[in-house]
């Protein structure tokens, strides 16, 4: 019978099988699939999926003036969406490690597509919840960048990682970037309905690119304890792992911070007396200031303890909104808060996924990140629903600002214990 040894997992072996993996990748997807084609099309999925969706602010007033809705209506179908996003990441993840990539990210895109056109025609909330909520929450759980940045972990050797991480992350901000004044000059001169249908349209086009990112399925070697840990053990393992489930509720406050400010946001804005068009800038300076945050993360993780730049990144967040909702309320001050949040906007991400893949190897990373992500959508969806329901109540954001503040200190010390290394693990010995 075997003897079982506990052993360090070695980085060496983890990058030989890294290798091996992306070597028979190689070998059976066609030439012209190079490190360079991966990245720029990952990159055009994370753009394409990302940008609209980073928009949801600018449809709410309209959506309420339309129908007669509260704030808390839209917000709480937007707040089921990151969470129905994060319910889905992890099995989504589960399927694409088991089974590749291409179809996941397929339907995902054609669940967010019809998300988008059910959304156009709703009338009620239940539809806006079925449409915002449940199809496009579902449908990014499936095409995400997430899933990309995934794919690139499996497909491209380890000196291209880093950076692909990072150009992932900030090809999603480049969407915002370009999404957001798109959107505001769109609802202003087509209306929200064409805005929408064109979204919904545009989303179709990452099924095409979703065949440039196949993964193989899963295989069975003999020879590599990591290709053979099963689902159940990967989650026992990575649950039972401190810094892991630092790791998972860290993230918690990424998600809540985004949600809120992609959601009201914009509304905030115009009820402080600016134009609406300031709003549109303001998000896409997130967006274009994040391109620089997250490559700039993507480059020097691997110069740089990982956890301190997490730190740094919520407690920055923390600092920019105190001065934010504390200062006087300009365009120019509404600009510079963008700046300064675009900078550590996704920038938590490529840290982040680097972590888990660090600890734990690729076999299971779009699983183990679906998890921490879950923590993420499920702090955005507190984020959306809270500010639309305290909103309502008082007539004010200033207990959500505040909240975000304490969460992101909370965040930037929770993330301090985390150990970066590979998790020690058992493996079988001939007797």
């Amino acid at each position: 019978m075997p003897v079982h040894l506990s052993v360090p997992d070695d980085p060496g072996l983890q990058g030989e099988n890294d290798m091996a993996a992306i070597d028979s990748t190689s070998r059976s997807g066609p030439g012209w699939r190079t490190p360079l084609v991966i990245i720029i099309c990952g990159s055009l999925i994370g753009m394409l999926t990302f940008g609209p969706r980073s928009t949801v602010g600018f449809f709410m007033q309209p959506f309420s003036q339309e129908f007669g809705w509260g704030r808390d209506v839209f917000a709480l179908a937007f707040a089921v969406q990151n969470l129905l996003w994060g319910i889905g990441q992890p099995f989504a993840g589960a399927v694409a490690d088991k089974f590749g990539s291409v179809r996941v990210i397929a339907v995902g895109a054609f669940l967010y597509a019809l998300g988008l056109i059910v959304m156009r025609y709703s009338s009620t909330p239940f539809e806006l919840n079925i449409g915002a909520g449940l199809l496009i929450g579902f449908g990014l759980s499936g095409c995400s960048f997430n899933l990309v940045l995934a794919a690139f972990g499996k497909l491209l050797p380890p000196e291209w990682r880093g950076i692909a991480l990072g150009a992932g992350t900030a090809a999603g901000s480049f969407g915002q970037f370009i999404f957001a004044p798109f959107t505001v000059a769109m609802i202003d001169n087509t209306g929200w309905q064409a805005t929408l249908t064109t979204f919904g349209i545009l989303m179709l086009f990452v099924i095409p690119l979703a065949l440039v990112l196949a993964t193989p399925k899963a295989e069975s070697n003999a020879a590599s304890p990591v290709q053979e840990q099963s689902f159940k053990a990967a989650l026992t393992e990575a649950f039972g792992h401190r810094s892991y489930v630092l790791l998972v509720i860290g993230f918690f406050t990424c998600g809540f911070q985004l949600a809120f400010i992609t959601m009201h946001l914009p509304a905030y804005l115009i009820d402080r007396g600016l134009p609406a068009a300031v709003g549109g800038w303001v998000i896409a300076i997130i967006g274009l200031f994040n391109i620089i945050g997250s490559l700039t993360v993507g480059y020097v993780q691997g110069k740089l303890p990982k956890r301190y730049i997490l730190s740094f990144i919520y407690f920055t967040r923390a600092l920019a909104t105190v001065a934010f909702i504390m200062l006087p309320l300009t365009t120019t001050s509404a600009l510079v808060f963008g700046a300064i949040s675009g900078l550590a906007w996704l920038s938590t991400v490529p840290p982040t996924s680097s972590l888990v893949s660090l600890m734990f190897g690729t076999r299971w990373l779009a699983t183990l990140y679906g998890f921490a992500f879950f923590s993420h959508q499920v702090g955005g969806f507190l984020g959306a629903w809270l500010g639309g329901i305290v909103f309502d109540k008082f007539g004010s954001y200033t207990p959500i600002w505040w909240l975000s503040v304490l969460f992101g200190v909370l965040s930037a010390l929770i993330n301090l214990p985390i150990v970066e290394r590979p998790v020690d693990r058992t493996v079988a010995q001939p007797a």
